[in-house]
């Protein structure tokens, strides 16, 4: 008996793969990480003691591949094609099947490749991907009110303004508020399969 080996997804944009994590991303990702501290933790949960950790890296990697074939999460690092430099990372998480067909957008960038366009691109790719290859319906995402970088790119990318989630995650150690964002796909709006 032959078993095939399933294809990893890749999401390929402009200037970048997506991809899914693997053991040796662990060097550049945990020196982005702490590279661009300053500039991730205003706007994340508090890091863990060993978040920068090849263990807790390792555990990422795991995660990353279970939820995947489970399809509860698609967790993509971002990778620049020219150079094959880690840029940050992209998750649609939280998937939802069944009447909803939704699940919940994340992202961070390193501080050396911020407002340069490829948050935006990401985006646009894995909005795409989840519509067009995943079939989901709705990409919802929330981000702290005064994050203007992350809200601009959000809207940019067609994501409309849908409200205010009091107490949503804890950043920074403090339960915040966090205004909520949905892109849907258009093909869909308004319309049911039940005939």
């Amino acid at each position: 008996m032959m078993f095939a080996l399933r294809r990893r997804p890749r999401i390929e944009t402009e200037r970048m793969t997506l991809r899914l994590p693997q053991h040796p991303d662990w060097r550049a990702w945990s020196a982005l990480r702490e590279a661009s501290a300053s500039h991730l933790t205003p706007w994340e949960p508090v890091w863990s003691h060993d978040h920068l950790s090849r263990r807790a890296f390792t555990n990422r990697v795991y995660w990353a591949q279970r939820a995947e074939v489970q399809g509860t999460a698609l967790p993509m690092l971002m990778i620049r094609r020219e150079d094959q430099r880690l840029l940050g990372a992209i998750t649609l998480d939280n998937i939802r099947r069944g009447p909803v067909q939704a699940g919940t957008l994340g992202y961070w960038i390193g501080a050396p490749f911020a407002r340069r366009g490829y948050m935006r691109e990401a985006i646009l790719a894995m909005v795409h991907h989840a519509f067009a290859q995943m079939d989901l319906s709705r990409i919802e995402a929330a981000c702290l009110p005064e994050n203007a970088a992350s809200r601009g790119v959000l809207e940019k990318c067609g994501f409309k303004y849908e409200g205010v989630a009091q107490s949503y995650l804890q950043i920074n150690g403090r339960w915040r508020n966090h205004v909520l964002y949905a892109n849907l796909r258009g093909d869909r709006r308004g319309r049911t399969d039940v005939g």
